[in-house]
Order: structure tokens, then C-alpha cells, then sequence
């Protein structure tokens, strides 16, 4: 007989059982996932992200040899490029925030736009995501929304693509992939519009996590983005729980996208557009309250849309520009 491992702290759940007359929960219906692999990559997570603003801090201010970190800061903030960035930072953000996903794919179209190159592009965008998957994957964990299994299923299958598809951009000529590149993000608008109209529910359990995880981490620094719409789609649609789902794949793209950007670096060095990524991480901290509001106060069909025709329309713009 199993010994049941109760929890009997006077929580919401359990008032709500002690009116009805039934027992107390178990802890792991209390305290979902508590589990000592996930605490550990939580504060691996922490210890990376805080290395990473401590190597930031010294390498502006200790590490420019004569050019010191506030003039450094003066030029940036008067440079068109960076508010440029911050613009566009805070619209991806906001729709990111909004949504749960699109982040990487509207911050590259954007980028793509105003003339980066997709290697560029994509390492800009994994760069900054860094910053923002980790805080966003922290808070899942503290908040129970990680389901280990599933976190541990999208892990390394999704490094593994983030690694080949940050090969794949960086290997091959940026005037020769862009095209390709904006084709995808094309199809990727056209998915997001379509989820808009249509409502399709299926109740099979997800399978294939890994080979969906190795595809998404493979489009998603190919293509500068694509994970959430990939993987979070693909996993609720097959009747996942919501709020584990999109906890766990948000926790597993912080490592994924700290593997794009290791990648990043080390096939072809420290981005040009740094300004860019600064922009970037600027903007997307401003943009959480405002997301918060737009997604209280517009309809999910009126996001989808909005988001859906934008990345559409650009592009197909890009496709033509790169074609004609």
C-alpha cells in the first residue's frame, strides 16, 4: 500500500476539499514539480544570468582599454540604430507578452527589413532572448508551471537543433539565405493568421517531443525564430495541459537559445549590430505592463490577426526585395 505524502498546509485547495470533505491533497498536486533536477537548472539559470550581467558590467567599463563605459553609453543612446532597436524590442515583446510566442520571428523580420543579414539577424535575436527566456523561465519554475518530464524531453533535442540551425545560417552566403529565411517567416505569418480561424481540438497525447523539440531548436536559429509556434502549438494542439506546456517550453528555450548564441559567437564572432541586441533587451523591459494591458483589452482573434498580417506582408516584402 502506497503511503500517500499528504499536504496539509491550510492552502486554497485544501480549504476547498475540507468543505466538500475530502481529504487533503497530495504535495505534488500542491506543489507540482518540486523536484531537485528542475531546482538545479533554475539556479543554473540564475548563476548564467547573473555571470553574464556581471561579464557585461566589467567588459564596458574595464574592458575598452581608453574608451570608458559612460561615453560608450552617450554615443549609444544618441545613435538612431539603437532606438531603432528599442522600437522594435518593445513591439516583439508586446507581442510575445500578448501571446506567448512570435518573438524571435517578428524581432528578425524586422531586422531583416532594415537590412541585416540572417546570420545577424538571428544571433542579435538570441542574444537579447537570452535575457528575457531566462527571467520568463525562472518565474515558471517558482510559479509549478514546469513539468520536468516534458522539460527534460525538449532539453537536449532542442540544443541539438539549435546548434545545426546556427550552423546552417552562419555557413552559408546571407545574400543566398535570405530569401529562404523570409519565405519561412512568410509561412510562419501565414500559420499565425490561420490559427485566427480556425479551432481544431485533438485529445491524443503528444508524441514525438523530441523530433518536434530538434525541428523547433533547428527553425528557430535557422530562421531567428519559431520554437513557441512550433513546439507550443504542436504540443497544446495535441490536447497538452496549457500552463505546464507552455512553462516547459519556455524554460527549455533558455538553454536552447543560450546554445544559439554561444553558437552564434563562436562560428562568427561577436555580432556587428551589439547596438542592435542592447535595443533589443532595452525596449523588451518596458514592453511586459504594456502586453499585459493589450492582451486584458484586445481579443486573441485580433492579436493573431494583427501579428499574422504584419509578418506576412513584411515578408513577402523582403522575398521580393531579395529577389528583384
Amino acid at each position: 500500500m502506497k503511503i500517500r505524502d499528504l499536504d496539509l498546509s491550510p492552502s486554497p485547495i485544501n480549504a476547498e476539499h475540507e468543505a466538500l470533505g475530502l481529504p487533503p491533497v497530495e504535495d505534488f498536486v500542491s506543489h507540482p514539480d518540486n523536484h531537485p533536477v528542475l531546482r538545479g537548472a533554475m539556479w543554473a539559470a540564475v548563476l548564467i544570468l547573473a555571470g553574464l550581467l556581471a561579464f557585461l558590467a566589467w567588459r564596458l567599463f574595464y574592458g575598452n582599454g581608453s574608451t570608458s563605459g559612460l561615453a560608450i553609453i552617450e554615443s549609444t543612446l544618441h545613435s538612431p540604430a539603437f532606438w531603432s532597436a528599442v522600437a522594435v524590442g518593445f513591439f516583439a515583446q508586446v507581442i510575445d507578452g500578448a501571446l506567448g510566442m512570435a518573438y524571435g520571428i517578428t524581432a528578425t523580420t524586422f531586422l531583416l527589413s532594415a537590412g541585416a543579414t540572417p546570420a545577424a539577424a538571428s544571433a542579435s535575436v538570441h542574444i537579447a532572448e537570452v535575457f528575457t527566456t531566462g527571467l520568463s523561465g525562472i518565474s515558471h519554475v517558482k510559479l509549478g508551471n514546469v513539468n520536468k518530464s516534458l522539460f527534460l524531453r525538449l532539453l537536449l533535442p532542442g540544443i541539438i537543433g539549435a546548434v545545426l540551425g546556427a550552423i546552417l545560417v552562419t555557413q552559408i552566403d546571407g545574400a543566398v539565405m535570405k530569401p529562404f529565411i523570409s519565405a519561412y517567416l512568410l509561412l510562419m505569418g501565414l500559420y499565425i493568421l490561420s490559427k485566427a480561424y480556425r479551432h481544431v481540438i485533438q485529445r491524443k497525447a503528444p508524441k514525438h517531443v523530441g523530433k518536434l523539440a530538434l525541428f523547433g531548436g533547428f527553425v528557430d536559429a535557422a530562421g531567428g525564430g519559431g520554437w513557441g509556434p512550433v513546439v507550443t502549438s504542436s504540443l497544446l494542439g495535441s490536447g497538452s495541459d496549457p500552463r505546464t506546456t507552455i512553462g516547459s517550453v519556455n524554460f527549455a528555450e533558455f538553454f536552447l537559445t543560450l546554445s544559439s548564441a554561444a553558437s552564434f559567437i563562436l562560428l562568427a564572432g561577436q555580432p556587428a549590430t551589439w547596438m542592435m541586441v542592447a535595443g533589443l533587451v532595452f525596449g523588451g523591459l518596458f514592453a511586459a505592463p504594456f502586453a499585459a494591458l493589450l492582451c486584458k483589452k484586445l481579443p486573441a482573434r485580433t492579436l493573431l490577426t494583427i501579428v499574422g498580417c504584419l509578418i506576412t506582408l513584411i515578408s513577402a516584402y523582403n522575398i521580393y526585395s531579395s529577389l528583384f
